[in-house]
């Protein structure tokens, strides 16, 4: 088989690219304004609502200014971020920021179908008298949430682009009516003065520096899929801004009410339990009914499109023969079987944490590299014809930058290592240190091998 093509890249042409602002803006919106940003709302309560809203802005910050970088380089090239990887990391070397995001997107998708299947069960319960999860004999109507949720999955994939356009658009307006009415409903039964002063119980106290990593885990986690929509935009601002705007409006919307109905229950039953501060519960406890069950199931289906795309297209750069239909459907299917995890395990809240202190370890020097590499070493301007090209630039050692390896190695090692210092578990996380010590090798690095290349030329 002819190498060019086993390695070869699908790039979208400008003329090709029909993706409005508005269209920009609701995707990332959708995406953040979800199950799981909520449930990530919920344990950030820990720090009290002052510190969680520090928290909440900081990183959110600062992870969305990378999304806009990644988003202007899927504006720049037409190809998705597991495409670009290939110029930092090489073309066979891309396989690790691919099996990264390939596990992330699947795991967050199961993040998002185990709540929405939660769901699933409190309606089960109201329309047939099923046991709700968490109750003996619940697991059967979350099963068959999981399964219901996996199955429209795969008919919005079978549907193609056009329909998770569709999705995200109802999906913003059902949003929008979801938060106003549980907005309502908390801030009736509890004032916000009353929300502002709660203090958390010393035990479950959480300290800033780990809800920094938390959210940042969270948040980074969506810039290795900025690429994989901007390359369908025609103007650099709609790359940028509107998934930067997008992105922090969801987050920071739906975080804060997540926040705030943890803490309202936690006043009004006297006890904070960051296992109980999933939607499904919360609107439960809430008093809001089915209607709010099914609003939830359809913002999983808003933001699992989002993953899923993002999943798929990471299998499809690691295994360029699947098509993109193929790999969206093989991801589909292993997201459903990393569902069933936290039904196994036998607490959710136990198995998001550790997803996300994975996340945190592994994707922040990814990000680093890429950045770096494009934006100060490559100067904005990658050669896109050589992304598939096995004899050309991006190859480089037997297809991997072995530099982008090993520092991410040891970013990966750092990170474990910072979070141990009490310093930055209090002030400051280890994610964003991180980052900047392995973009600063990487630079440094790089500049010095190129003039080394560029005194041999010379001589």
């Amino acid at each position: 088989m002819d190498k060019s093509k086993k390695y070869a890249v699908d790039s979208i042409s400008k003329d090709h690219r029909h993706m409005t602002y508005w269209d920009m803006f609701a995707t990332w919106v959708g995406a953040n304004a979800n199950n799981g940003t909520w449930f990530v709302g919920g344990i950030i309560a820990a720090c009290g609502f002052v510190g969680g809203i520090k928290a909440l802005i900081i990183a959110s910050s600062i992870s969305y200014v990378f999304l806009a970088l990644v988003g202007y380089m899927g504006y720049k090239t037409g190809a998705t971020t597991m495409a670009i990887s290939r110029a930092s990391f090489g073309i066979r070397g891309s396989i690790i920021p691919s099996l990264v995001n390939l596990t992330q997107f699947i795991g967050w998708t199961a993040v998002n179908t185990f709540i929405a299947a939660t769901s699933m069960s409190y309606i089960l319960h109201t329309l047939f008298g099923w046991p709700v999860f968490g109750h003996p004999g619940g697991n059967l109507g979350l099963i068959v949430g999981i399964v219901v949720m996996s199955v429209l999955h795969l008919i919005s994939i079978i549907a193609g682009q056009r329909s998770i356009q569709i999705i995200e658009r109802i999906g913003i307006v059902l949003v929008i009516i979801f938060v106003i009415w549980e907005s309502v409903v908390v801030f009736k039964d509890v004032s916000f003065s009353q929300i502002a002063h709660w203090k958390v119980p010393s035990a479950q106290h959480m300290k800033f520096g780990s809800a920094i990593d938390t959210l940042a885990a969270f948040n980074l986690a969506w810039v290795t899929a900025g690429a994989d929509f901007t390359r369908f935009t025609n103007k650099s601002k709609t790359s940028t801004t509107a998934p930067f705007l997008g992105a922090f409006v969801g987050v920071f919307w739906f975080a804060f009410i997540g926040l705030s109905a943890t803490i309202s229950i936690a006043i009004t039953s006297g006890v904070y339990n960051a296992n109980n501060s999933d939607p499904s519960t919360i609107a439960n406890r809430l008093g809001l009914g089915m209607v709010a069950m099914i609003v939830i199931v359809l913002t999983s289906m808003t933001a699992n499109a989002v993953n899923i795309q993002a999943a798929g297209s990471a299998l499809n750069n690691m295994f360029s023969k699947l098509s993109l239909k193929k790999s969206l459907f093989i991801v589909t299917i292993l997201s459903t079987i990393v569902t069933f995890i936290p039904v196994i395990y036998g607490s959710f809240l136990d198995t998001f944490t550790a997803f996300l202190d994975y996340v945190g370890m592994v994707l922040g020097p990814i990000v680093s590299i890429m950045v770096v590499d494009f934006y100060m070493i490559a100067k904005k301007n990658y050669q896109v014809s050589e992304l598939g090209n096995p004899q050309g630039r991006y190859w480089y050692r037997g297809g991997v930058q072995w530099l982008s390896f090993g520092l991410w190695i040891f970013g990966v090692i750092l990170y474990w290592l910072l979070q141990k210092v009490a310093f930055i578990q209090n002030v400051t996380g280890a994610t964003f240190i991180d980052m900047i010590i392995v973009g600063v090798l990487y630079y440094c690095v790089k500049v010095f091998t190129n003039q080394k290349e560029d005194v041999k030329i010379a001589d």
